[in-house]
């Protein structure tokens, strides 16, 4: 009987809440919203970089996927590339094409290999 108790009172606050959030989305001014929200998705996207791979890597192209400036230090670069290689590791789950960009990447920065 108890349990019958619970589960009304339950859907009758479910209820409630779905009639309290209808007269709350009356009160929205969704134009202000639609406006608010493409600018949202702007800073977040635009936060990564976009586009592919170049043929062979430049240095300009090596600092975009690390996020840091050409000219960074070693250590600034080494700190990147454990950061990214944590997150796109292939044991972890993450794709191998990108890790040995990631790695080239870095390669390119320290100076290991030619750029173009």
């Amino acid at each position: 009987m108890t349990s019958l108790i619970v589960a009304g009172l339950s859907i009758a606050g479910v209820a409630y809440a779905g009639r309290l959030a209808i007269n709350l989305s009356k009160k929205i001014n969704w134009n202000q919203v639609q406006k608010a929200m493409p600018s949202i998705a702007d800073i977040s996207i635009n936060a990564y970089y976009k586009g592919g791979f170049e043929q062979k890597m430049s240095k300009r192209e090596a600092s975009l996927i690390l996020g840091v400036s050409p000219s960074a230090n070693l250590q600034r670069i080494r700190d990147s590339h454990r950061r990214i290689m944590i997150v796109n590791h292939p044991d972890k789950g993450g794709s191998p094409y990108l890790a040995s960009k990631i790695n080239e990447a870095k390669d390119i920065l320290e100076g290991k290999t030619k750029s173009h």
